[in-house]
């Protein structure tokens, strides 16, 4: 899970809507969400290594905001998908 406080609304959505298709190998997006007044987002990104989801996140929306990244703990969740 990547948990952001978003700094350019705009440029942080453009930058990761450019990026979708250079997700890591293996990487599934199935989820990009942000609150209406454009502050926060949670996006949910399905891939073996936590490490190269930072790295993209980082690289195309890092500028644009600051990210927090978890695991998330699929046996507790509602609604995540099976690896």
């Amino acid at each position: 899970m990547a948990v952001s406080t978003i700094a350019d609304n705009d440029k942080f959505w453009g930058s990761l809507k450019k990026a979708y298709g250079q997700l890591p190998k293996g990487a599934r997006w199935t989820l990009a969400v942000g609150s209406t007044d454009g502050a926060k987002a949670v996006n949910v990104i399905v891939h073996d290594s936590i490490d190269s989801v930072k790295s993209f996140f980082e690289e195309h929306a890092g500028p644009f905001g600051t990210t927090e990244y978890f695991e998330a703990d699929a046996a507790n969740a509602v609604g995540l998908p099976k690896k």
